[in-house]
């Protein structure tokens, strides 16, 4: 295919939220956006961004996302050792899987595994079920990971 370009991260959009402020005036819309980015090899970042339409707002989130970058150590395509870490009131627990187990995982926790490139993995979410907390756990679990 000639004249098409790769990105660097694969983008995926966690959440999206329409937010409205009281003013004198009226009401003043803007939109929120949780955005993960990631090279499906061990790089995963995300942010948030807010703005007054949709494409801006997720834009802001990727820019800002590529600014923080977490590299993320993987045993082949699953990860080395169990790991628990919580972010608030979210809590994750990760647990290597042998190959060919696939990504037992649920919601934002998926989403951030896929971006990393991790294949085989089992986890599970206690606690909190607020997405940016989700992904703060997921994403401090995988940082703690040794070797």
């Amino acid at each position: 295919m000639e004249g098409y370009v790769q990105k660097e991260f694969e983008e995926k959009v966690i959440q999206l939220n329409r937010v409205s402020k009281k003013t004198k005036g009226g009401g003043k819309i803007s939109f929120s956006a949780l955005v993960a980015i990631g090279d499906r090899n061990g790089r995963v970042g995300f942010a948030h961004g807010r703005a007054k339409d949709v494409s801006q707002a997720i834009s802001k989130a990727v820019t800002g996302a590529k600014k923080n970058l977490h590299f993320i150590k993987r045993k082949g395509d699953t990860i080395a050792h169990e790991v628990v870490c919580k972010s608030n009131a979210a809590e994750v627990y990760l647990k290597p899987a042998p190959k060919g187990t696939g990504l037992i995982a649920g919601g934002t926790v998926r989403q951030i595994l896929e971006l990393a490139g991790i294949k085989d993995i089992s986890a599970k979410m206690f606690g909190s079920s607020n997405k940016l907390s989700n992904v703060e756990a997921t994403i401090k679990a995988l940082e703690k990971l040794k070797g």
